[in-house]
């Protein structure tokens, strides 16, 4: 693959704190990340914001509020992690859907390609810039934009499972399992709106556990051990 569009769960950048930021965590993804731009891959990222706001859980907040919450939770999760990798020798950009002052850039196809051929890793925040959307659909949403071979789910679990393998210690895994399956039996890698755009548009995922060792170049040359999603 050349280019992949890289999904961070913003739990899974806390760490054990479950809250705010683990910097041994986030530098460690930038060290992995750095291997695959040295190697001329060309890299999107999107994060989502459940280190700091978890608003659907609050029935005391309106949804549209809740939602642009957690769409700021995730620029200062973007302008945090973007210099954790600017720190280890990386060029940066954070893009958004709106204006957020002198913080990011407008999100666009064609300065996002522009960056890439500067050898810029792109951070995508404030997911799709609306509510009711999440950033799982964002993910899916960007990496059709810039024409992404493939989406990397870089959980806090290895993989999917049958079942919720926190639960049930008898939940199987998948090594592979397609689109429709997923949809079908309502497996959780993604939302349901995710979903049914990656099977409309054929956007293959690899979903994998974060803090497993490489976990991330192993997504790209191996060998993977978490699931694929086909399509």
């Amino acid at each position: 693959m050349k280019r992949v569009l890289l999904k961070l769960s913003g739990e899974a950048l806390a760490g054990e704190k479950k809250m705010g930021f683990d910097e041994p965590t986030v530098t460690e993804v930038a060290r992995q990340v750095k291997k695959l731009v040295d190697d001329g891959m060309q890299v999107g990222i999107v994060i989502g914001g459940g280190n700091f706001w978890r608003g659907r859980d609050s029935d005391s907040i309106d949804r549209t509020k809740a939602d642009q919450i957690g769409m700021l939770a995730t620029v200062m999760n973007c302008i945090y992690v973007s210099e954790i990798f600017r720190s280890v020798g990386m060029k940066t950009q954070v893009m958004t859907p709106f204006v957020c002052g002198a913080f990011t850039e407008l999100f666009s196809k064609d300065r996002t390609l522009l960056c890439f051929e500067q050898g810029r890793v792109v951070f995508f925040a404030g997911g799709t810039g609306h509510p009711y959307f999440s950033t799982d659909t964002g993910t899916v949403l960007r990496a059709v934009e810039i024409e992404a071979e493939g989406i990397l789910l870089a959980k806090a679990v290895d993989g999917v499972y049958d079942s919720d393998p926190k639960t049930n210690p008898a939940a199987r895994k998948y090594q592979e399992v397609s689109i429709q399956e997923v949809i079908e039996k309502k497996l959780a890698v993604v939302d349901l709106t995710a979903s049914m755009m990656c099977m409309e548009q054929k956007m293959p995922m690899y979903v994998f556990g974060l803090n497993e060792e490489n976990s991330i170049v192993k997504a790209i040359s191996g060998p993977f051990t978490g699931t694929r999603v086909t399509v």
